[in-house]
């Protein structure tokens, strides 16, 4: 998905909020700006919004020597969400719908999203529990549908904090099927293998690494293990923005769930900010299969001892 002009202040301002948290030289932060500026100036804008922050945090990472500036805060989000499973547990019980609401939750705690303007704190996250009954785009339920159908899933997760929704959601998937797919490298606050073991995705479910450090699925960019994982999968259950930025024209059986965090992606939908989106891909296709693709993810997926 090609960015808009829109898109350039909010690129700029994750720029400007990642230099300070990475660099506590006051006195460096406009220089590496001013870098970033100049990237973003020369840079290809055929490509997503994704791309473009992944090329700034590059930078922002070699300038500082900060691998990973966000860290704290991912784990501030994951011990709240953590703490609240009562809570969420509880709403799910009581829902009178406990599938439609349990991915509701896991599209609302998409609001934990440290590139967001909508974004919420560790703190505000008990707020959630009134947030999840928003208006929604998409049927619930056709998840679940498909689920059952599927024969492999591949759950692409998005941020720290809101893995912990995601292990509700595949807690009521066939977990057997499920692999969790998380970010190859520190990216604002996405999760990573330890945000999947720390959340408890891991004692429920298989969970790889993308081999990306975008805040996306750029497919080109990610390991050849992830690719055969996403060729093969006849349900992908994308999370987040970053994902349906860089995924919404690609053919596949993906089905995207996150929080609308911009009017340009609420124009596209028809509905306000705020709104929780369970929808499939408009470019909804399982494609074919290349001979000896199968076989290849067997034993990928099974290895032998």
């Amino acid at each position: 998905m090609q960015p808009a002009l829109e898109c350039l202040p909010c690129l700029i301002r994750q720029a400007a909020e990642a230099v300070a948290l990475s660099e506590r030289r006051v006195k460096r932060r406009p220089g590496i700006l001013k870098r970033i500026l100049r990237a973003m100036a020369d840079t290809d804008w055929e490509q997503s919004s994704p791309a473009m922050a992944q090329m700034i945090h590059r930078i922002i990472r070699e300038e500082t020597g900060n691998r990973d500036p966000y860290q704290s805060i991912k784990d501030r989000m994951n011990r709240a969400a953590l703490d609240g499973m009562p809570v969420w547990r509880e709403l799910i019980a009581k829902s009178g719908n406990a599938r439609e609401a349990v991915v509701r939750l896991a599209a609302a705690g998409n609001l934990l999203d440290s590139a967001a303007k909508t974004n919420i704190q560790p703190e505000d996250i008990p707020r959630l529990a009134s947030l999840w009954t928003r208006p929604l785009v998409g049927d619930p339920l056709d998840l679940f549908r498909l689920a059952d159908r599927a024969s492999r899933i591949l759950y692409l997760a998005d941020n720290a904090g809101e893995i912990v929704f995601d292990r509700l959601l595949i807690e009521t998937l066939p977990t057997e099927k499920v692999t969790l797919a998380v970010r190859g490298g520190p990216v604002l606050n996405d999760a990573l293998m330890e945000d999947a073991a720390m959340a408890g995705v891991s004692t429920i479910a298989r969970v790889v690494s993308n081999g990306s450090d975008a805040p996306g699925t750029i497919l080109e960019d990610c390991s050849e293990e992830f690719r055969l994982l996403f060729a093969m999968a006849d349900l992908i259950i994308a999370k987040g923005q970053g994902n349906y930025e860089t995924l919404a024209d690609v053919r596949a059986p993906i089905v995207f769930l996150f929080t609308v965090k911009c009017e340009i992606i609420a124009d596209r939908f028809g509905q306000p900010v705020g709104s929780l989106v369970a929808t499939r891909s408009r470019n909804w296709q399982r494609p074919p299969h290349p001979a000896g693709v199968a076989k290849t993810y067997e034993n990928l997926h099974h290895p032998h001892p």
